[in-house]
């Protein structure tokens, strides 16, 4: 899931200020994440790194950290990280200073978790009446604990606006970049991602990294239909066309691109269309009509219905949020 959400201004001139909380049983490629992503975005943002108490942590790896911060940095951050634990380490409450460390959290900030983090903004209360995700792995135990906060453990990141939660490890980078799309568009997201030498937007989602008991196929794949089918996105691809470029049967084909992508493959086109007439919107002067044909939408008003239904904005509302100077649509 997405949103389109502006970055709150800080009204200053100053970077996005970034206060990234770091706890014991930190996995130290996640606590790296933020500050390694959001600084390949041409000085936008401050990362900082705090703990609940100004003190080194203990990651799982068995060496501490010593952040630079203590629980002050939360008060004024415009965004909030929380970085993932061991699940050994998680409670369902929150420890005292934990709790003591985010009610500095000032109201309306934005607040993001990776992992096993999205535990801790469940403690806290974050996730009542949202849907969140955290990793495959520790989605039993999520449904557990809170079986009031509705839980898509399929999907790498979910955006609820103002709280945002991540799945595992590398679904950090995704937020990350998606953090940059959402405040910058996709042109400095994708800049950030070239510099950090990773995909600007993976496909699909976590569905695809699920350990199943019983062995895929391995004999087909359809990523090679995949990387047709972005070639020929202003035709009408119907999944017989697909499965045909595959050479499966529908059903076959079906089954097979579900597994790997973790969508079916109606659902995928949409996305990557969608990706397609954001880039088209920010990049271009473009009109709805003409990027509809570009991209496979039988109409503009197919193009508004599926924009709005991803991000709650009209093609022209995306454009003038992302763009300068573009025309109207």
């Amino acid at each position: 899931m997405s949103g389109a959400s502006e970055m709150p201004p800080t009204g200053d001139g100053r970077p996005h200020r970034v206060a990234v909380l770091a706890l014991d049983g930190a996995y130290p490629f996640e606590l790296g994440v933020p500050s390694r992503v959001l600084g390949a975005a041409d000085g936008r943002y401050e990362v900082v790194l705090c703990s609940v108490d100004g003190g080194p942590i203990e990651t799982n790896a068995g060496f501490s950290v010593v952040p630079q911060h203590g629980p002050q940095a939360l008060a004024s951050a415009d965004t909030v990280i929380v970085t993932p634990v061991e699940t050994s380490r998680l409670t369902r409450k929150l420890p005292t200073a934990v709790a003591s460390a985010l009610a500095l959290v000032r109201p309306g900030t934005r607040i993001a978790s990776i992992c096993s983090g999205g535990f801790i903004l469940a403690a806290a209360g974050l996730l009542d009446g949202r849907v969140a995700t955290t990793h495959w792995e520790s989605a039993e135990l999520f449904r557990a604990w809170y079986p009031h906060i509705r839980l898509d453990e399929g999907v790498l990141f979910v955006d609820e606006d103002e709280v945002l939660t991540s799945a595992g490890a590398a679904s950090g980078v995704d937020l990350c970049l998606h953090l940059i799309r959402t405040d910058h568009g996709s042109q400095l997201a994708n800049h950030a991602a070239r510099r950090c030498v990773v995909a600007p937007f993976r496909e699909g989602g976590q569905a695809q990294y699920i350990e199943r008991p019983i062995p895929e196929d391995a004999i087909s794949s359809t990523s090679a239909t995949r990387h047709w089918a972005l070639e020929q996105l202003g035709e009408r691809l119907t999944v017989e066309d697909l499965a045909r470029h595959a050479h499966m049967s529908a059903r076959t084909f079906v089954r097979h691109f579900q597994a790997e992508t973790g969508m079916p493959p109606g659902q995928w086109l949409t996305r990557q269309r969608l990706a397609r007439a954001r880039d088209l919107l920010e990049s271009t002067d473009l009109t709805a009509e003409q990027i509809s044909l570009q991209i496979g939408f039988a109409t503009a008003a197919s193009l508004r219905q599926h924009l709005h239904a991803e991000l709650g904005v009209s093609p022209m509302a995306y454009r003038r949020a992302f763009r300068t100077g573009g025309s109207s649509s």
